[in-house]
């Protein structure tokens, strides 16, 4: 065997890894949301993005410490969400009869819309921080918090933490609604069933943890032999890399039926993928991440914001039509924006 392909037996490897990974993962957590009475929406928001995100949070906090790289970081957390929101016009495909978001729960709008508010803070931010480097005018007011972190920090942390709590509130309001059973009415058999697939779902999410933590290393080898433009690399290949987990976790929730764990785990993952930039700017040694980076990084967190519009509007608007009796016109959307970005990022190296 080359030495070329080696990094890409890995590769397969791992893919392989996180693809029977995610599956065990998205049937232990449709059933523990179903024994603890749980929303999909909220398991797949909080619970499941937060496992198949970890990978994002250990490269950025790679990249701008050992390998003080502080814009493959945030290239690799908002790539990350424009691939997870592209992602949505897959599933679209995959989906067979009623369009993808007519058998879906509006709820999905809440944490669209959180998602939509921290990435217009990433865009306010590093244009902020441009702005510093050219005139040097508003430097003190993006280092003026201390352990040298800038503002955006604890605002996004912030909105996250607001996030998750607004959405289990609004998700345990329509589950008491229903009429579902509390988890404190369980039998000890029903117990000792949520303890099997809780060890089971912490079992999986460990191999799709391990495996992804690994990956982002194996794609930068791949990227090198390959000879590809590093300013490509963060937000292009080895943010589709990092989303592997969620792509598995999605297909497999698309699998077994469960729409809205599938669409929870997406979008909740673009919630955390921000709020990383947060824990990635606690770790930078410099004074401010989102003040010291590349300015496209600005031009990828807006494309990301437009697509969660559009999200929303498929959401809240509910689209019947497919085009081509295939995909709706929400999800051609979002292709043609990922595709835009993209582009934009190939010129911008250039």
């Amino acid at each position: 065997m080359t030495a070329a392909a080696w990094p890409w037996l890995q590769f397969a490897l791992l893919a392989a890894l996180i693809g029977i990974g995610g599956y065990r993962l998205t049937c232990e957590a449709d059933a523990i949301a179903e024994r603890l009475a749980l929303s999909r929406t909220w398991v797949g928001v909080a619970l499941v993005a937060t496992v198949t995100s970890l990978p994002e949070l250990a490269t950025g906090i790679t990249a701008v410490t050992a390998a003080r790289a502080p814009d493959v970081a945030v290239g690799n957390a908002l790539g990350a969400c424009v691939v997870n929101l592209a992602f949505l016009a897959v599933v679209d495909l995959l989906v067979r009869g009623n369009p993808l978001y007519r058998r879906t729960s509006q709820s999905h709008i809440l944490a669209a819309g959180f998602g939509a508010m921290l990435l217009g803070v990433v865009v306010v931010a590093v244009l902020l921080g441009q702005a510093a480097q050219r005139t040097g005018s508003t430097a003190g007011l993006l280092q003026a918090l201390p352990l040298g972190i800038g503002p955006a920090t604890p605002l996004l942390l912030g909105l996250y933490l607001v996030a998750v709590r607004t959405i289990f509130r609004h998700e345990s309001d329509g589950t008491a609604a229903d009429g579902a059973a509390p988890s404190a009415r369980l039998d000890a058999r029903q117990r000792a069933r949520l303890r099997a697939h809780a060890g089971r779902f912490a079992f999986a999410a460990l191999v799709v943890l391990l495996a992804g933590m690994r990956l982002p290393f194996v794609a930068t080898e791949i990227a090198q032999a390959m000879g590809w433009s590093g300013s490509l690399v963060g937000t292009v290949f080895v943010a589709a890399v990092t989303t592997l987990p969620e792509m598995a976790v999605t297909l497999s929730a698309v699998r077994i039926g469960a729409l809205d764990l599938a669409i929870g785990n997406l979008l909740g993952s673009n919630l955390f993928n921000v709020a990383i930039l947060a824990i990635d700017d606690l770790f930078y040694p410099g004074a401010s991440l989102l003040a010291e980076v590349s300015a496209v990084h600005a031009t990828t967190a807006a494309v990301a914001v437009v697509m969660t519009g559009l999200a929303v509007v498929g959401l809240y608007y509910r689209p019947q039509r497919r085009l081509l009796r295939t995909v709706g016109w929400v999800s051609i959307g979002l292709v043609a924006m990922y595709a835009l970005n993209a582009i934009a990022l190939a010129l911008y190296a250039g």
